[in-house]
């Protein structure tokens, strides 16, 4: 693998670019630059290294300035939402609001509020929402993985949710410590191999401590051979557990990626909303998750093509 790093920096050119700065001023890196640059990290001499560093920086700080807040809008207001409390007994009246919100209704003659909508305090939630991003790292899905870096980071800066940053190949290896530094994140992944999806599910079930107030998003081609039922029955196990299961098939604004098809299929038969997604989309997907809303209702009012559910087999099953 080594050897086959080292002759893509040389066939791409990268090696000259890399050692020479004033050539790289002059570049406009996109996400795909980064995700051929973290590719190729181990093959890189220092000087080269941390110069790359420096480009990957530039995209980072680029889709940060895009993406960032649109999402920590759509989050925030969702969480916030999700705790307002409608019906208020009496000692839970924010009389304030309340009388804000009908001043409308005032009647002059009683001088009174009449209220028709009582606003309550918000109910403090017991244990935070939490959001579990477990991202396939195989060299398809490179662009999907720098999205996904950006993502958590953001997510992981919001008190009010608790994130964690999932990347596999073979092996798994959680990021959740390093979301404070997108970049640092990003060069902790390991883009291209195999990947073993069963094996950081079975990681990630250890994560779902409070399934009922868990999103797990996957984001895979499901690609995945003879570990395909395993994936499946895990990934459904989740959903039955309580937790809101969804599958990306790419997070990036590449169109419709190659993807297992028979896979998708089997897991939209157990209710797993499963389609790509833009990076444009992928706030208000997370504020519809995190609200509770219909997942796949939210994606045909958008246009966003799901898997259709695999017919069932002669016993009556998908798997």
């Amino acid at each position: 693998m080594q050897v086959m790093q080292g002759d893509a920096v040389e066939r791409l050119n990268l090696r000259t670019m890399l050692l020479e700065p004033e050539l790289m001023e002059h570049l406009q890196p996109d996400v795909h630059m980064a995700a051929t640059l973290i590719s190729l990290k181990d093959a890189m001499p220092d000087q080269a290294k941390a110069l790359a560093r420096q480009v990957v920086a530039r995209v980072v700080d680029e889709l940060q300035a895009r993406l960032a807040e649109p999402l920590r809008s759509a989050v925030t207001g969702s969480l916030n939402r999700s705790q307002r409390n409608l019906r208020p007994r009496q000692n839970e009246i924010d009389w304030g609001r309340t009388l804000l919100k009908n001043l409308r209704t005032y009647d002059p003659e009683r001088r009174s509020v009449i209220p028709e909508r009582l606003v309550g305090y918000g109910r403090a939630r017991r244990q935070l929402k939490a959001v579990t991003l477990c991202v396939d790292q195989s060299g398809s899905m490179a662009s999907s993985v720098v999205y996904a870096g950006i993502f958590g980071a953001v997510l992981a800066s919001l008190p009010a949710l608790k994130t964690n940053v999932v990347v596999y190949d073979t092996t798994v290896v959680d990021l959740t410590d390093h979301l404070a530094d997108p970049v640092d994140v990003l060069f902790g992944v390991q883009l291209g191999g195999g990947n073993d999806t069963p094996l950081a599910l079975r990681y990630c079930r250890g994560l779902l401590t409070n399934p009922e107030e868990h999103t797990f998003v996957l984001i895979s081609d499901l690609y995945e051979g003879s570990g395909s039922a395993e994936m499946i029955r895990r990934l459904n196990e989740f959903r039955e557990m309580g937790a809101r299961v969804i599958v990306l098939l790419a997070l990036d604004d590449d169109g419709t990626p190659s993807y297992d098809h028979d896979n998708a299929a089997k897991l939209a038969a157990h209710g797993i909303p499963v389609f790509a997604c833009t990076p444009d989309y992928f706030p208000d997907l997370m504020a519809t998750a995190l609200g509770g809303a219909d997942i796949a209702a939210w994606a045909a009012a958008r246009g966003i093509v799901t898997a259709r559910a695999a017919a069932p087999d002669a016993a009556g099953g998908v798997l």
